[in-house]
């Protein structure tokens, strides 16, 4: 196991300094987001059309209103100065000061960064942070990129920058970036650019300071100040941050503009100063000697280096943000402690690291574990969005009587978001969606208890959840459904945190509670149509996996039971129940909250069953669950897709240690005349029933109806690919589902990798690749009937083979499938790079791995968002789990119900 210790060590130290002390260790971090363009937050369209309102080619004129983006960069925790790299090869039309990638309408799969980064490593508090961004040394082929991926089809593969030939011969540069704090607000920052090419190529590297814009809108905001004080350093002035200074190595040429929008190029007047936005870029591509402030001063400011580096070699430029006045005499920012402080950081990384990486994985999974975990460091971002304001800035100001139609949100005028928010990925989604969320902090816990926690009390701050109790999805639409997975991940982090360390936050976990009733109580009353509860909620974050667009109104009339939704529901209901009963052992009050919503279960997996005449979502001939269309007419009809759909009722189980009982033995009889209700217990997992060390399980499926499930979700003609659980049986690749409705047909093919239909834009698909977190949650749901049922229930895996297995020894194999997607195989390729040659052989690309947003059913190829790391990371959580918990220790635990909780108790031990 890993031979750290990691309560010891520097930057563990640094953890509970920021945690106990309030030292603002994480004060400075990467919170830039890597795209504000095209963003809901800039939009001020009539159309609300975000994309083509605000473009990357107006990003480096245009002033930012609520956030800013930047490549590399850092900035405070209120974004309020800002630091990032700028790059130019002499050849490009523009500066390189953002990454570029394809709206939705351009990209023939939808949204898609062209460019290649990589999060190489991040501590928790950002004491030490490493990234790459490869630059070509010929010209950036913008238009190209546009123009061909117009032409291709959504069967096409996407177009891609290798495809453009900018690399080959290895005509370009490697240029890292790395941080390191010798104190909390004291950063240094050393950029290394490498030549791989064969010739010597020039790049000016160009690192730049400055101020998010808050003082062009409206209120009273003292305008900051960037001053020159020598040759190498600038003075850093802020009403808020106070005085600070920048340094810069060597001998470079310091340029200063306003970060204010250049209104000449726009057609809207004339500007107040010359010196704008865009100046630096000018001065630089164009030669336009009067862009930039010959006096010195602005709030934008850069450091231009020309460097000629010869072939195969690197050169390093030094920088360092610092708090306070110049340093003095004796007080060199570049001496020999610059170095020492930045090989300190890097030495520390790695002990922290050693801390959490399990010494038995070997150093392939070791790099991939750390660049996943980095990733999710990375991930971090600064979210600003005053919806109130937003909506009154386009005249949409909800207490206005004659106001403008809001184009969305305007039902969520209460949010005010102005916090660190951990992304689903910087570039693509620049934006928080909750559930997606939810699945962050099971590997960010790995790093960080402390910023795990403090996310999931975000959502549910006032200023967040809606008063109605909705918790809001994301900024397209905050009203839009996300499945309901805030409590499961709040009662994980909370087992794992009192499984670590004796002791879990009780006070937090209750404050949590409270919110999460609020917010199961608009559930039931939303989206229990009938009060029969069975539950809609739209797309549930599964967009484009059924037969219809379920946020919209159905061709047929009527609506949909929706199989997922419900259980969603029923795992929200065990989870509420789990977090009751740990309340109800500090606090009697709560055990009859905890009675509630076990009785709150039954009802709800009874009614997925639904035995009898009426059409349930259970089909007992096909051993599946479907969605069930409810026609105005009375009739009904299951949708009969075999998708993930119909396996998220296997994954709403939950095992029970019976510590409430043991300590409240009174409740026996309350809980004895809930369970003595044959028409709520005589088709799901009788309850009563004890399993393992007299343990209870919550579950919709019995012993038959889990055997038959299994059946299907273990087959590698249906569910089961070398990489993980498909998102859609196989079964349809030769059996389409068809659905007519007069004479529109519908169909559900499986495909496995991109889809072809875009009823939820161009890449979003759910219609056969694999998708991270929803395995996550099979293999969740695997250990926790092992921890039921043990050693003696065996399934064959796969389905056919005659090769039996332990359920535990299900969920290993289901992880190992899943993390060989990054893995080197026998033949030393990655199945997430799939044909991409540079990938795969180049010495130079092959080991820095990309976490996509899904990938594809049958090659494990990734797709979609290709820094998606937020809640692919997941797979550092299940990499972790089977490295650290043996079968027979998961059977012999104690009285910890999550899985989870035990893994980290087993691995601290083994330490």
């Amino acid at each position: 196991m890993a031979t750290s210790d990691p309560t010891t060590g520097a930057e563990t130290l640094r953890l509970s300094d920021a945690r106990d002390r309030q030292v603002p260790w994480r004060k400075w971090g990467p919170y830039l987001s890597e795209r504000q363009w095209g963003t809901v937050r800039e939009d001020y369209s009539e159309s609300g059309d975000a994309w083509n309102y605000f473009t990357h080619d107006q990003a480096r004129s245009r002033a930012y209103r609520w956030g800013e983006d930047g490549l590399a960069g850092i900035s405070d925790d209120k974004q309020l100065l800002c630091f990032a790299l700028a790059l130019w090869n002499g050849k490009d039309p523009i500066l390189k000061e953002r990454l570029f990638g394809l709206t939705n309408s351009e990209g023939n799969h939808g949204e898609d960064v062209k460019e290649y980064y990589f999060y190489l490593d991040s501590t928790p508090t950002h004491s030490y942070m490493k990234y790459l961004y490869k630059y070509p040394q010929s010209a950036y082929p913008y238009d190209r990129l546009v123009t061909e991926s117009r032409k291709r089809g959504p069967r096409d593969l996407e177009y891609e920058l290798t495809d453009t030939g900018v690399f080959d011969q290895d005509r370009y540069f490697d240029v890292f970036v790395e941080y390191a704090k010798a104190s909390p607000e004291d950063v240094l920052i050393q950029i290394t650019a490498t030549n791989r090419g064969r010739e010597p190529a020039t790049v000016h590297v160009v690192p730049t300071l400055w101020f998010r814009n808050t003082w062009a809108w409206g209120d009273d905001i003292p305008k900051p100040l960037l001053k020159q004080i020598d040759a190498r350093s600038i003075a850093v002035s802020h009403a808020d941050l106070g005085e600070l200074t920048f340094y810069a190595d060597g001998q470079p040429t310091l340029l200063f503009a306003e970060n204010e929008t250049n209104l000449e190029r726009f057609g809207r007047g004339n500007n107040p100063s010359p010196y704008v936005k865009d100046g630096i870029n000018n001065y630089l591509v164009h030669g336009q000697q009067e862009a930039v402030n010959p006096a010195k001063t602005g709030t934008k400011a850069s450091a231009l280096y020309a460097v000629t580096v010869a072939p195969r070699s690197s050169q390093t430029i030094r920088l360092r943000l610092a708090a306070g006045a110049p340093a003095g005499e004796g007080r060199e920012p570049f001496g020999v402690r610059f170095d020492a402080t930045m090989n300190d950081r890097r030495r520390e990384a790695d002990e922290f690291y050693a801390g959490v990486i399990p010494s038995t994985l070997d150093a392939d999974a070791a790099s991939v574990m750390r660049q996943g975990l980095a990733g999710m460091l990375w991930s971090k971002q600064f979210y600003n969005y005053d919806v109130d304001r937003w909506l009154a800035e386009r005249g949409s100001d909800p207490f206005t009587p004659r106001k403008r139609a809001a184009p969305r949100n305007d039902r969520w005028h209460h949010m005010d978001n102005s916090d660190i928010i951990s992304m689903p990925d910087k570039w693509e989604y620049p934006w928080y969606a909750a559930w997606d969320l939810a699945f962050h902090v099971l590997a960010l816990t790995l790093v960080d208890e402390d910023f795990g926690k403090q996310q999931l009390d975000l959502m549910l701050q006032g200023r967040y959840l809606h008063p109605s109790g909705q918790i809001p999805a994301y900024e397209w639409n905050f009203g839009d459904v996300n499945p309901p997975v805030h409590a499961w991940a709040t009662i994980f982090t909370y087992r794992l945190e009192k499984a670590k360390h004796g002791a879990g936050d009780i006070e937090w976990l209750e404050r949590s509670f409270h919110k999460l009733l609020l917010n199961f109580t608009w559930w039931v009353n939303r989206k229990d149509r009938t009060g029969n509860n069975v539950f809609e909620g739209g797309f549930l974050g599964l967009d484009n996996i059924g037969v219809f667009d379920r946020s919209a109104p159905l061709p047929t009339g009527g609506y949909l039971e929706q199989a997922d939704g419900t259980a969603w529901m029923a795992l929200f209901c065990q989870n509420m129940l789990e977090i009751s009963a740990q309340l109800a052992l500090e606090k009697r009050a709560y055990a009859d909250m905890a009675l509630k919503f076990l009785d709150h279960f039954l009802l709800i997996a009874s009614s997925m069953v639904h035995a009898g005449d009426d059409v349930g979502m259970w089909d007992e001939q096909d051993g599946f669950f479907y969605d069930v269309l409810r026609l105005p007419d009375g009739r009904a009809e299951r949708l009969k897709v075999r998708s993930l759909v119909g396996l998220l009722p296997f994954c709403a189980v939950t095992v029970f240690e019976g510590e409430l009982l043991n300590k409240y033995p009174e409740l026996m009889p309350r809980l004895q005349r809930s369970l003595a209700r044959p028409e709520l217990t005589a088709f799901i997992h009788d309850p009563k029933q004890r399993g393992e060390h007299g343990r209870a399980l919550a579950s919709i499926l019995n012993e038959d109806k889990l055997r038959r499930v299994l059946s299907s979700m273990l087959d590698e003609a249906e569910f089961l690919s070398p990489y993980g659980i498909r998102s859609i049986s196989r079964y349809h690749d030769q059996h389409p589902y068809v659905f007519r409705v007069g004479e529109q047909e519908y169909r559900v093919p499986y495909l496995p990798a991109e889809s072809d239909s875009g009823m939820f834009g161009g890449n979003s698909n759910w219609r056969g690749p694999i998708w991270m977190p929803v395995n996550g949650l099979i293999v969740r749901a695997l250990l926790q009937y092992y921890l039921y049922y043990g050693d003696t229930f065996t399934v064959e895996c796969p389905t056919g083979s005659g090769r039996q297995m332990t359920l535990y020894q299900v969920a290993e194999e289901l992880a190992r499938r899943l993390s060989s997607i990054f893995m080197k195989d026998t033949n030393g390729r990655r199945p997430v790079f799939g044909g991409n040659r540079t990938f795969q052989e180049d010495p130079h690309w092959r080991d820095l791995v990309l976490f996509y947003e899904y990938f594809h059913g049958d090659n494990g190829a990734g797709l979609g968002a290709s820094h998606q790391t937020g809640w692919t990371g997941i797979v550092t959580r299940m990499m972790h789990l089977f490295a650290t918990t043996p079968a027979e220790r998961v059977l012999e635990a104690g009285k910890l119900a999550a899985v989870a909780g035990r893994a980290a108790t087993y691995a601290s031990t083994e330490r």
